[in-house]
């Protein structure tokens, strides 16, 4: 066993074997925080400790992000090799996809603390998070492609992580557009968060038809990645979202830049769009939960994959609560606060065992290095 991280031999094997799967405990805290925003009996404390999880997530997300440069400037070498990993390049996906959760608390918090410079914030990385995003779905497929080893039995829907990024960035777009003025700008940004959505959209649901070839000619995963079944409702849920954010601002900026005839028929392609898309998410949230219970029976050792289960099930229910907003359907806002009773418990147990991992200094390991 692993010394605790304080008493390791060198204080430097911390950064050294620092991966950005860490930073899927961003995603997950993030997108907690802004279900507990969104819970039809929030009350003041309940939003207070929301913005709380929020700020929390800042300080995890700096945190990663020093830990990670430092690996790239004190082993540079040692760091690049994870482009040639064909597990670990995956997790690089989740770096934006966490500062997506950053700049959204600024939209549902920070203007609340802060005031309008939260929005001119968010917006800022929001840019940011898109440069990303888009740079990471394409260099890390074309690593895929070129330098790794893959093969068909081996997968996993953690293929799925560097191109779910340029999704959640469109999701974002929607978001931002909601404390924008309806001008030329906002119709770039809506513009770019469609593109975005297609660059994500398609190609994830091109891994999830080779997914169910791999499940049906090799069967279920190892138990010690079958938490990534988890991962498939990633897509999917911020595809409903995504459609809905931007429809429903698509309404809004193409009536003020000239384009009425438009503004309806994006609105309808949310509702109907998402309502297709989370069809097909509870089907693979249903074999999500028959994979984990089949695997439970034996036993699932904990790592960080086990983050997978958050994130994916908390876009999920925020597409859930925006559809029934904007149908005006309550027995969909009870579906969602039941699953986020369930998704809070799982934040606490993997947050709880994170922490454990960390003490012990068993999370810090690269498999880049072996």
């Amino acid at each position: 066993m692993k010394k605790p991280f304080y008493q390791l031999e060198q204080s430097r094997d911390v950064i050294r074997h620092f991966t950005p799967n860490w930073f899927t405990a961003t995603m997950g805290t993030g997108v907690v925080a802004m279900i507990l925003a969104q819970l039809p009996f929030a009350s003041s404390v309940l939003f207070m400790l929301a913005t709380k999880l929020w700020q929390f997530n800042i300080l995890l997300f700096i945190t990663f992000s020093i830990l990670y440069g430092l690996r790239w400037i004190l082993f540079p070498t040692e760091a690049k090799q994870i482009f040639n990993h064909p597990n670990m390049s995956l997790f690089l996906g989740a770096i934006p996809m966490g500062l997506a959760t950053i700049a959204n608390g600024f939209l549902s918090f920070g203007v609340h603390l802060y005031g309008d410079i939260a929005v001119q914030i968010a917006t800022y990385l929001w840019y940011l998070d898109v440069f990303f995003a888009v740079l990471i779905a394409w260099v890390v497929p074309f690593c895929m492609f070129s330098c790794q080893d893959h093969q068909l039995q081996r997968m996993t829907a953690v293929w799925l992580l560097p191109i779910v990024a340029c999704e959640v960035a469109a999701s974002s777009a929607g978001l931002l557009l909601q404390h924008l003025a309806a001008d030329q700008h906002a119709l770039a940004i809506l513009i770019m968060g469609y593109v975005l959505w297609g660059i994500s959209v398609l190609p994830a649901f091109a891994i999830l038809t080779i997914l169910m070839l791999r499940l049906a000619l090799h069967q279920l995963p190892e138990k010690e990645v079958a938490i990534s079944s988890w991962l498939s409702l990633g897509p999917i849920g911020t595809g409903a979202l995504g459609l809905l954010l931007l429809g429903e601002q698509a309404q809004r900026v193409f009536v003020n830049v000239g384009f009425p005839e438009l503004a309806h028929v994006f609105q309808a392609l949310g509702v109907v769009g998402s309502l297709v898309l989370l069809g097909f998410g509870l089907w693979w949230l249903g074999l999500a939960i028959l994979t984990t219970l089949r695997h439970a029976k034996t036993g699932i050792p904990f790592n960080l994959g086990w983050w997978g289960l958050t994130f994916p099930l908390g876009v999920f229910i925020l597409a859930l609560f925006n559809l029934g907003h904007q149908v005006e359907v309550v027995f969909l806002q009870y579906v969602a606060v039941a699953l986020s009773i369930l998704l809070l418990t799982m934040w606490g147990v993997v947050m709880k065992k994170t922490l454990a991992g960390a003490y012990s200094g068993q999370l810090f390991f690269s498999p880049c290095l072996i």
